[in-house]
C-alpha cells in the first residue's frame, strides 16, 4: 500500500487523482501545512523541498521502498509503475509530457500567485494583483485554445496531464477568471469533474480544508518559517 504525505490542494489532489484512477491501494497521511507539519524532519527526509505531496512506494522498481517528492514526477512515477495514462508512442508521449510541464511551469505557479494576491495577501498590491489575474486569464485562453480541436489536453485520450492540470483550474473564482468565457475548457472541466475517480480523489482530506484566518497559519504558510534553515 503507497503512503501518500498530502493535504487537500491542487498538488496533492493530482496524486490522489493518480491513485483513484490506476485504482491503486493508498493510506493517506495527512500533512497540515497551515500548522507546520512540512517542516518535520521526518517528513523532510522523504520531501526535502517541504512541500507535500510526497509517496513512499514499499514496492519500488527494485522491490525495496522508494520515496518520491514533486507532484509532476509522482504522476509519471505511477504513470511508469502502471502502465497507464502516459502512452507508449514516442510522439504521443512527449505530446502529454509537455503539457505536464506546461502545468508544472505554468498553470501551477502563476494560478498560485493570483490566488495569493488576491486572496491571502494582507496587502492588496494592484500591479501584483493585475498581473497575475492577467496571467492566470491568459493561460486560460491558451488552454481553451488547445481544447477546441482535442478531446483532451494533449490528445484524444485522458493522461496525466489532465490530471495535472484539473485540480488548479477548480478555484476559477478566486482567479479572477469567469469559466463561461472558456466554452471548450469548460467542457473539458465539467467532463473531468464527473468522473467518478476524480470525485472520490477531490474529497481526499477535504474534511481538514479551513479558512486561512490564523496567523501562526499564514506565518508557515508564507512567513518567515519557511525560509528558516532546516
Amino acid at each position: 500500500m503507497i503512503e501518500v504525505y498530502s493535504w487537500p490542494t491542487p498538488n496533492g489532489h493530482k496524486v490522489h487523482i493518480m491513485l483513484e484512477e490506476c485504482h491503486l491501494p493508498y493510506r493517506v497521511i495527512p500533512v497540515d501545512i497551515g500548522a507546520g507539519e512540512q517542516f518535520d524532519p521526518k517528513f523532510l527526509r522523504i520531501s526535502p523541498n517541504n512541500k507535500i505531496p510526497a509517496i513512499v512506494d514499499p514496492q519500488g522498481p527494485d522491490g525495496a521502498p522508494m520515496s518520491m517528492f514533486e507532484s509532476g514526477a509522482i504522476l509519471l512515477y505511477l504513470a511508469g509503475k502502471t502502465g497507464q495514462f502516459l502512452p507508449e508512442d514516442t510522439r504521443a508521449r512527449y505530446d502529454v509530457l509537455q503539457w505536464l510541464m506546461f502545468q508544472m511551469g505554468g498553470v501551477g505557479p502563476m494560478l498560485g500567485q493570483a490566488h495569493h494576491f488576491r486572496i491571502y495577501a494582507t496587502e492588496k498590491i494592484e500591479y501584483a494583483i493585475d498581473r497575475y489575474t492577467n496571467e492566470a486569464q491568459r493561460l486560460y485562453r491558451v488552454i481553451d485554445k488547445q481544447l477546441a480541436h482535442s478531446r483532451y489536453i494533449a490528445s484524444d485520450t485522458y493522461t496525466i496531464a489532465d490530471m495535472a492540470i484539473f485540480p488548479w483550474l477548480r478555484s476559477w473564482k478566486n482567479q479572477g477568471v469567469e469559466l463561461s468565457d472558456y466554452p471548450h475548457l469548460k467542457g473539458w472541466f465539467d467532463e473531468i469533474a464527473a468522473r467518478p475517480a476524480v470525485k472520490r480523489a477531490v474529497d481526499v482530506l477535504a474534511d481538514r480544508r479551513k479558512p486561512l484566518v490564523d496567523d501562526k497559519a499564514r506565518e508557515n504558510l508564507f512567513g518567515s518559517a519557511q525560509y528558516q534553515r532546516r
